[in-house]
């Protein structure tokens, strides 16, 4: 069962990711692109350019997880980031 930690920090990408990459590939865009280890118990939220495809990934200790949404209609609201690659939220 998948469970968040009440702490969990939430990363969005703010550009576009292809959504034919899962776990490998989210994981290097962590690294690379967002400059974050994905091993240090966030979420890491990518979208489309669509916006109508969500992915997220995350690492319970134990293994990554990688949650997929596709909208059927309209598009998910995406903050646009003024500097840098990611925006971080907190619960």
């Amino acid at each position: 069962m998948l469970a968040f930690p009440a702490a969990l920090k939430i990363y969005l990408a703010v550009e576009p990711v292809d959504m034919r990459k899962s776990f490998n590939g989210l994981w290097a865009v962590d690294s690379e692109k967002l400059k974050e280890d994905p091993k240090n118990g966030a979420v890491f939220a990518f979208t489309n350019k669509k916006r109508n495809r969500l992915k997220l990934i995350y690492w319970d200790t134990t293994g990554v997880w990688v949650l997929a949404k596709r909208l059927e209609q309209g598009r998910f609201s995406w903050p646009i980031a003024r500097t840098g690659a990611k925006l971080s939220i907190t619960p």
